[in-house]
C-alpha cells in the first residue's frame, strides 16, 4: 500500500471500528446511518486493501481475527484522532455549539433529566441534543455518544465522571395491603410477604440490608439478607410502582420513581430505618472521555445537569 493509499479507506476504518466494538453489522449500520449491507462492504473493502482477514463471520456472531484484533486498535486510534480533530473549533469557540449525544437510563431520563433537558435547550439554542434512552451501561468511547449517565456505586474506570445526585432505592407498599397483611418491623418479616423484585438475575430475589455505621468510626452496624418471592416479577421500575400501588405486596423502587407516589399517599415507605442494598442505588453520575469535558456544548450541559440537581 503506497504512502497515501490509506486516504481511500478512511472511511472503511470507521466502520470496521464500529462493527468490531458493537460486535454487529446491525448495530454499527444504524449508528454510521447506512444499511447493513453497506457496512459489510465497506470491511470487505478494507480487508481487500490490507490483504487479511479482519473478521470471521458466523450466522450467529462476529470474531476477530489476529490481524483483526491489531487492526483494531490501529484504528481506534485513528478515529479518536478524527474526532479529536473535529473538536478543535469547539474548544475554540466562544458560543456553545453543535450536536450533543446523550445516553441515560429510562426512568431516570424520563423522571429527572427530561425538564432540566428542555430548560437547556431553551437557554442554549445553538446546541442540538440527541437523548439516547437506554437502560443497558453504553461506552461513551466505542459508541460514541459524548455523555453517559449511569446510576452506580463505583464509576468505571478510564472514564471521567461528574456526581449528579443521590439515588436510593426504596421499599415501598400500598397502605391498604399492610392493613390486610400486617407491619413490617425487621428485613427477616419481607419473607411472609410478596415482595415484587427486579427478576433480572437470580440475586434479584435476594435481599440486602444495612443499618447503622452513620458515623465515622462507627462499628455499630447490622445487616441481614432475606430471600423474597411474591406474585408479581418486573424489570421496569415504574410498573413494579404501579404494582405496589395495586397492593400486589411490597416493591423496591427508585427514589425518583417513587417520591410523587409517597407524597400523594398512594405508597408508604417499609423498612425506612434500614438501607435497601440494590444494585442500582448509589450516585446518578455523567461519564465521559477525559477530553470531552473541554468541548463547551458538553462542559455547558454537564454543568447545566449537576447544578440543577444539586453537585455545582
Amino acid at each position: 500500500m503506497g504512502t497515501y493509499a490509506f486516504l481511500k479507506v478512511l472511511p472503511e476504518m470507521v466502520t470496521f471500528t464500529r462493527v468490531a466494538e458493537l460486535g454487529s453489522f446491525s448495530s454499527a449500520a444504524e449508528q454510521l446511518g447506512i444499511t447493513p449491507s453497506a457496512a459489510s462492504r465497506q470491511v470487505r473493502r478494507l480487508e481487500q486493501a490490507l490483504g487479511v482477514q479482519l473478521l470471521q463471520r458466523t450466522t450467529r456472531q462476529l470474531r476477530l481475527t489476529e490481524a483483526g484484533i491489531e487492526a483494531l486498535a490501529r484504528c481506534s486510534e485513528v478515529v479518536a484522532a478524527a474526532q479529536a480533530t473535529m473538536d478543535i473549533a469547539q474548544q475554540h469557540a466562544t458560543t456553545p455549539r453543535g450536536r450533543v449525544r446523550l445516553s441515560a437510563p429510562k426512568a431516570f431520563a424520563r423522571r429527572v433529566l427530561q425538564p432540566h433537558l428542555l430548560t437547556f435547550l431553551q437557554r442554549y439554542p445553538d446546541i442540538d441534543l440527541q437523548l439516547i434512552v437506554e437502560d443497558r451501561d453504553i461506552d461513551p468511547i466505542r459508541e460514541g455518544v459524548d455523555l453517559v449517565v449511569r446510576l452506580t456505586q463505583e464509576p468505571p474506570a478510564g472514564l471521567a465522571a461528574r456526581p449528579l445526585m443521590r439515588v436510593e432505592h426504596l421499599l415501598c407498599a400500598a397502605p391498604h395491603y399492610l392493613a390486610q397483611r400486617g407491619a413490617i418491623s425487621h428485613p427477616a418479616d419481607l419473607a411472609a410477604h410478596s415482595c415484587l423484585a427486579l427478576g433480572e438475575t437470580a440475586h434479584d430475589h435476594h435481599w440486602h440490608f444495612r443499618r447503622g455505621g452513620g458515623k465515622a468510626g462507627d462499628t455499630d452496624v447490622e445487616e441481614a439478607d432475606v430471600r423474597v418471592d411474591g406474585r408479581y416479577t418486573v424489570n421496569h421500575s415504574e410498573m413494579r410502582l404501579d404494582g405496589v400501588r395495586a397492593g400486589l405486596g411490597v416493591g423496591c423502587i427508585q427514589s425518583f420513581v417513587a417520591q410523587d407516589a409517597l407524597d400523594a399517599g398512594e405508597v408508604v415507605r417499609v423498612l425506612a430505618d434500614w438501607e435497601f442494598q440494590a444494585r442500582y442505588h448509589g450516585q446518578a453520575i455523567i461519564l465521559y472521555a477525559p477530553n470531552r469535558f473541554a468541548v463547551p456544548k458538553c462542559r455547558v450541559l454537564i454543568d447545566h445537569l449537576a447544578a440543577a440537581l444539586g453537585h455545582c
